[in-house]
């Protein structure tokens, strides 16, 4: 018989934020999967449409994603030519990323799907309630943790 230690059996904070973004993010994947998109991906092209283009580095802390990270899933969105990686021509050592007209293209027509699963999800958790998890959420990003500090 395995026993647990009592201190563990007290709600973790983590586990219950992992278990609900897991549900969440495979709702939204669902919903935008017939764009050929995941949700991080709309995430990032979503970003880079709306802010022009930016070093890795800066849409990794937009993003709240570590660096090594971002670059990883810029790869396929590169490979599919919705997003270009360049070197930067001020600083050598950054990387520039540009979203490309097909990946504008591709954003907009996952806009849709995208509120089509954000509007089911404030529908069944509450418009006021989702309202006040984004904003508890945010706050999370506040408590000065430094996660991908060097």
């Amino acid at each position: 018989m395995v026993t647990t230690p009592t201190n563990l059996d007290n709600p973790c904070d983590n586990l219950t934020l992992r278990k609900a973004t897991r549900y969440l993010g495979a709702t939204y994947d669902k919903t935008l999967a017939s764009v050929g998109l995941r949700a991080t991906q709309f995430s990032i092209l979503q970003r880079l449409g709306a802010h022009g283009e930016m070093t890795i580095t800066a849409l990794a802390d937009m993003i709240a994603m570590d660096r090594t990270t971002m670059a990883s899933n810029l790869k396929p969105l590169t490979r599919e030519r919705l997003v270009t990686v360049k070197t930067s021509e001020a600083d050598r050592r950054a990387r520039i990323v540009t979203i490309t007209p097909e990946g504008l293209s591709r954003m907009k027509a996952a806009l849709p799907l995208w509120r089509e699963a954000q509007t089911r999800f404030e529908e069944r958790f509450g418009a006021d309630e989702a309202a006040l998890l984004r904003t508890a959420l945010e706050a999370v990003l506040q408590t000065g943790f430094t996660p991908w500090a060097e």
